[in-house]
């Protein structure tokens, strides 16, 4: 039986994988082993270049969860398991252990803003344009271009080129009064405006993507957070910890920090 195209209606899968290198394997390599690994994952990262899908990234982790890590986007369900494959097939038999491994979709907010969200914001916001005039019609253009750009790379994104990626899931809390699913949708709605406020103070410091994983893995959502320093990491993470949304409704899986780095530069850094 052969595989059929498994393509979402909107967006694309998303893995991410990290590995243990087993030393004691690794060792024991002959001569030129390594070298080899290394010259088939940069063929097949070559072949996966993106900008959006199909592409591989390398990571070296940080921390001791793991040594390598991956993520992978794909549009068909089937191609991102024959990726994930032909990582592992990288790889000396038995020499890459599995530490952790999410699965993920791209998907739309369910708060996204509307047009009539957009129009209050100029309406009441700090320049209170006046509907219908110029000056008016100009700017919600210019909130609808900027609205639309956003849905789409939060469906096909194009991560930023930047040296930290920091991965954790995270789930909305169902217990007793602190239930997400029992509060009304203008509520949420509500909570997650105030906890984007608090994440565009973090642009130019942190560039995120945010995947579904409801159905598909342990937690709700997939959090990957892009930096060019861990201070905005554990910054934004902190403070975000203070709104309502996480303070009272939010657990959060283990945290994965790692380098993003090419296989060449991987290999030196884990001394492989």
């Amino acid at each position: 039986m052969s595989t059929s195209v498994l393509k979402l209606r909107q967006g694309i899968h998303v893995m991410h994988l990290f590995h243990r290198v087993d030393r004691q394997i690794w060792s024991a390599l002959p001569d030129g082993a390594s070298a080899t690994a290394r010259h088939r994952l940069e063929e097949l990262v070559a072949a996966y270049v993106g900008p959006t899908h199909p592409r591989i990234l390398t990571l070296a982790n940080v921390g001791g969860k793991a040594d390598v890590g991956f993520v992978l986007f794909a549009a068909e369900l089937d191609q991102i398991g024959r990726m994930h494959r032909a990582v592992e097939a990288c790889f000396p038999p038995g020499s890459l252990i599995l530490a952790y491994s999410y699965l993920s979709v791209t998907e739309l907010p369910e708060y996204v803003s509307t047009d009539e969200d957009l129009k209050r914001m100029l309406q009441h916001g700090e320049r209170k344009l006046v509907e219908g005039s110029p000056e008016f019609d100009a700017a919600f253009e210019a909130a609808r271009k900027r609205n639309e750009e956003y849905l789409h790379y939060r469906l096909y994104p194009e991560l930023d080129d930047w040296p930290i990626l920091c991965f954790y899931g995270m789930s909305k809390r169902r217990l007793g009064a602190d239930n997400w699913y029992s509060l009304d949708f203008e509520t949420r709605k509500k909570l997650m405006a105030g906890h984007a406020r608090t994440g565009r103070k973090y642009a130019g410091r942190i560039s995120q993507l945010i995947t579904g994983s409801s159905g598909l893995d342990e937690w709700e959502w997939g959090v990957t957070l892009l930096a060019h320093q861990v201070d905005a990491v554990k910054e934004i993470v902190y403070e975000m910890r203070f709104d309502e949304v996480s303070a009272r409704f939010g657990d959060f899986g283990p945290f994965f920090v790692n380098l993003r780095l090419s296989p060449a530069a991987m290999w030196e850094h884990l001394g492989l």
